[in-house]
């Protein structure tokens, strides 16, 4: 049985691994990167607190000894579902069964000025740049005599009040009271200002109450100004835009604000639905199709009775679909009956800055915070990571950071501009 996985994120990776437990499948799995990496960390890599390499792996070392599990570095351009192949940027796959676990992609709601200019936070190279940019904005800051351009400068604007936007603002408020005036004394009292907007009455909005006030006030404290029920609308000449009519001078807007799924060329129309992400079945078959598999943040199921209107876009769903269609190809194989899929909560947390957290746990009912929901979260992202040097990685920098409230890892790093080139306009 030939199956062929498209994205190797958190299900497309799940549903790889368990399928090359068995000799009765050959599995290829295609994705743009020639690595794995883990997207509830990036901020850090974005921050400076962790290398790129400590949530990063590449797939054909993860694969390495699995003879009937394959990669190919390459992007899904069309589907031909009459002919059982797709169409890949570098050449063409068959197929006997084909998933899509593709992920999402960052939302902009059709605002191109902010497409254009702002910097996003969802895959690796976009925290790499954001690094990049942080630091050379800093450092020209430090040398420019104009008060107005250095508080462009120093000033960012985070959209959105998600886990992501609420994890960097936190991080850059610490770096802002102890780090930016250990190495950069020039710069003190510059006027370097956070904002975090949020188009909702509350931050994190899916937790509880209890989280969404915990993390309200612990960002208050540490001087990030944040605003409720506001929306960004545009992004241009170095001015952030708000619904409300404000505007904030700044030269670098964040965008944590949304995702939507990905469309591709020989999919019906019809078989997407809400945020174009794809209609599946109880066992992730995608509607209208009979070989054709959705699963994690490009899915759309709802006939799970306790998420009737679609799971959650997060980790742990990713994960448990790729396991249970992992099961269900196994019984497809045995031509046995299929398990549903129903997914299993585990709770839900954040973290805010330095032994600052909140988690929420589903069932019994639990909220807690600080230093021990701050330890949860430092213990369920570290045994999250696809292999051992990742976590012995990410918690010697952890441990560093959290000693020495510092890290080392505060270099400029990006290609050399032959002559002739130009610079990509894109921030970030």
């Amino acid at each position: 049985m030939n199956i062929v996985i498209i994205g190797g994120g958190f299900a497309g990776v799940n549903l790889a691994l368990d399928l090359a437990k068995s000799k009765k499948f050959e599995v290829t799995l295609v994705d743009k990167n020639n690595y794995n990496f883990f997207p509830p960390l990036i901020y850090q890599v974005a921050t400076a607190f962790l290398e790129p390499s400590s949530i990063s792996y590449p797939f054909r070392k993860l694969f390495s000894g699995k003879e009937n599990l394959h990669f190919r570095l390459g992007e899904l351009m069309k589907v031909v579902p009459a002919e059982n192949k797709i169409i890949l940027s570098n050449g063409e796959l068959d197929y006997d069964f084909l998933v899509f676990a593709t992920g999402a992609e960052t939302n902009f709601f059709g605002m191109e000025n902010v497409k254009r200019n702002a910097t996003p936070m969802k895959t690796l190279e976009d925290a790499i740049g954001m690094r990049n940019k942080m630091l050379s904005q800093m450092e020209k800051a430090t040398i420019c005599s104009d008060p107005e351009e250095v508080k462009k400068l120093l000033t960012v604007v985070i959209a959105g009040g998600g886990p992501t936007g609420v994890e960097i603002s936190g991080m850059f408020a610490e770096m802002r009271n102890g780090i930016l005036k250990k190495e950069y004394p020039e710069l003190a009292g510059k006027g370097s200002e956070i904002y975090l907007v949020d188009g909702g009455d509350a931050l994190l909005s899916p937790m509880s109450v209890k989280s969404q006030k915990d993390t309200y006030e612990a960002l208050r404290k540490l001087g990030v100004k944040i605003k409720l029920n506001t929306h960004v609308v545009d992004f241009v000449d170095d001015k952030v835009f708000f619904s409300e009519g404000e505007t904030i001078e700044s030269k670098t807007l964040i965008w944590a604000a949304g995702v939507t799924g990905k469309v591709f060329e020989g999919m019906p129309a019809e078989s997407y639905g809400r945020g174009r992400r794809l209609i599946v079945d109880a066992y992730n078959k995608v509607n209208g199709a009979y070989n054709i598999y959705a699963i994690g943040d490009s899915c759309l199921q709802s006939t799970d009775a306790n998420f009737p209107t679609g799971h959650p876009q997060v980790a742990q769903v990713a994960i448990q679909q790729g396991k249970t269609l992992a099961k269900n190809f196994e019984l497809i194989a045995e031509q046995q009956p299929l398990h549903p899929f129903a997914y299993r909560d585990k709770g839900s947390m954040a973290i805010i800055g330095r032994a600052k957290a909140v988690v929420d746990m589903p069932s019994p009912k639990v909220h807690f915070k600080g230093v021990i929901a701050w330890l949860a979260w430092l213990f369920i992202h570290l045994i999250s990571l696809i292999n051992h040097r990742n976590r012995i990685k990410t918690l010697y920098n952890w441990m560093v950071a959290y000693f020495t409230k510092d890290q080392s890892l505060r270099m400029i790093i990006k290609p050399a501009m032959r002559e002739g080139q130009v610079e990509p306009v894109k921030a970030g």
